[in-house]
């Protein structure tokens, strides 16, 4: 006997799409069409493929954006019971989202409502936060503000890079899809409204804003680092016109004018407060290297 409200469009992308398909999928829910993207050639591909894991399961994928209209008329045929949104790229309208007889959710990566918007988990740890986690929740126009149905928390640890992070908050999302699809599927889910006033919103992030200002603290700066540093572009800096991105880094005790190279054995340099002692770099897309030795001869970074 077929299952009441199972039929599902799943909007996906990057790990956190492909493992919450994965869970859909090992629960026996009926993926109709998925809607994906195609890989930037800009960006680095580190992570599993959504239109992959389709293809494995047989599934009928686009990569197409959902918003045109020749879709949003596919999705009205379909007649889905509900959407889902795994790291989908694109704001989906309400003419969409009003489609789906039980709703249309999202799974965000944070804990909701602080940290709505774009790259939660970078801005997490770029400011310093000792913890994050995974929200579902409802859709509707404005972005992460619909009710609330499940919430995971996760643990930053002060030596976590974005990247570990992100692998804390995909565990924590399959979790959550893990006990809150079938209470969806048979209407027992809860709801709770999103307190928007106790919660923050972020933009994204581009390449560029991943210039350290040195007259920051150095754990500020050490944040920014471990917050931007592989698989995303780098924190960098500037020497005699050379580009210098710093890929790991540590905060400690000392003083220094901020940008000015204090030791090179090991390579310390001067912040607003503290120093931070520099481990792996990269100057003008050279190799990157580890520290000591130190490159180039100047004694200020700009």
């Amino acid at each position: 006997m077929a299952l009441k409200n199972n039929t599902i469009i799943v909007c996906a992308y990057h790990n956190v799409g492909y493992r919450c398909i994965e869970e859909l999928v090992r629960q026996g829910a009926e993926i109709s069409l998925i809607f994906t993207h195609e890989d930037s050639p800009a960006e680095e591909i580190w992570f599993d493929s959504v239109r992959e894991l389709a293809k494995r399961h047989g599934i009928p994928y686009l990569t197409s954006d959902i918003n045109e209209p020749e879709n949003v008329e596919r999705v009205r045929t379909i007649a889905p019971d509900f959407i889902f949104s795994f790291y989908y790229r694109n704001m989906i309208k309400p003419v969409v989202l009003d489609i789906p007889k039980q709703g249309a959710l999202n799974l965000h990566g944070s804990y909701l409502p602080r940290y709505r918007g774009r790259v939660p988990v970078n801005w997490a740890v770029i400011n310093g936060e000792s913890e994050t986690g995974a929200t579902l929740h409802y859709m509707v126009e404005k972005p992460d503000a619909g009710d609330i149905v499940d919430q995971e928390r996760v643990e930053i640890s002060f030596t976590d890079t974005a990247l570990d992070v992100f692998r804390k908050v995909t565990v924590a999302a399959v979790t959550i899809i893990s006990r809150a699809w079938p209470l969806l599927r048979e209407g027992r889910a809860g709801r709770i409204p999103m307190d928007l006033a106790a919660g923050s919103y972020f933009g994204g992030r581009k390449p560029a804003d991943g210039r350290i200002d040195w007259t920051r603290p150095a754990v500020q700066i050490y944040n920014l680092i471990r917050g931007v540093t592989h698989p995303y572009p780098g924190a960098f800096t500037y020497q005699a016109g050379k580009k210098v991105v710093i890929w790991s880094a540590w905060p400690v005790e000392g003083n220094g004018e901020p940008g000015r190279i204090v030791s090179r054995e090991p390579l310390l340099v001067g912040t607003g407060e503290g120093l931070l002692e520099i481990k792996s770099l990269q100057v003008d897309g050279e190799t990157e290297m580890a520290v000591p030795p130190f490159p180039l001869a100047e004694t200020k970074f700009e």
